[in-house]
């Protein structure tokens, strides 16, 4: 366990670890839960198909494009909740590969076509 105060700011990293520098990482969807088991049920989301969700949630620069560092808030759900767990989704991409969903940013949903 990681202890903070509430509003504290919360600083993170992830890194990915291979041999092949080409390869970069993008912070897709992060969820906080006061379950570690569940994340469907009672949840806060920080950020969601990379949009930020979170008005504390702030992306920071890092020294490659391998490690991915955010920050935020932390908070609570309520005072029968003494934990918080984060559980997010990254995405790994080629360096460059423009198409690829670490350069998308954020997505938002799809609209259905209505037609035939």
């Amino acid at each position: 366990p990681y202890y903070v105060d509430l509003n504290q700011n919360l600083f993170l990293q992830a890194s990915l670890h291979s041999s092949d520098q080409n390869l970069i990482v993008f912070v897709d969807t992060c969820v906080a839960s006061p379950d570690p088991s569940d994340f469907r049920t009672m949840t806060y989301e920080l950020i969601k198909r990379g949009c930020v969700k979170d008005p504390t949630y702030s992306l920071h620069p890092s020294p490659r494009g391998s490690v991915a560092r955010f920050s935020f808030n932390a908070f609570s759900f309520a005072e029968q909740y003494p934990s918080v767990y984060l559980q997010c989704e990254l995405v790994v991409c080629r360096q460059r590969d423009y198409s690829s969903r670490c350069y998308q940013g954020c997505v938002s949903r799809l609209k259905r076509n209505s037609g035939s």
